[in-house]
């Protein structure tokens, strides 16, 4: 079972992990809460998940394209 949550969790965009990381909370108890609040407001925070993502992969390139400049 580790290595297939290894694998998903590379491959996933991260959010909720980076969102543990900031409110100092465990990345599991932030999953299972998205999880939970899924299944209550039916799907809605999908859509904030995907802007997440995709705001945290914009400012990754943003920031790969400033080092990239600088060096």
């Amino acid at each position: 079972m580790k290595p297939f949550r290894y694998t998903v969790e590379k491959s996933v965009f991260g959010v909720c992990s980076r969102l543990a990381e900031q409110m100092g909370v465990r990345t599991g108890r932030v999953r299972l809460y998205f999880i939970y609040i899924s299944f209550l407001t039916m799907g809605s925070p999908v859509v904030v998940y995907l802007f997440m993502a995709f705001w945290m992969n914009v400012k990754k390139y943003i920031r790969n394209g400033r080092n990239w400049l600088l060096d």
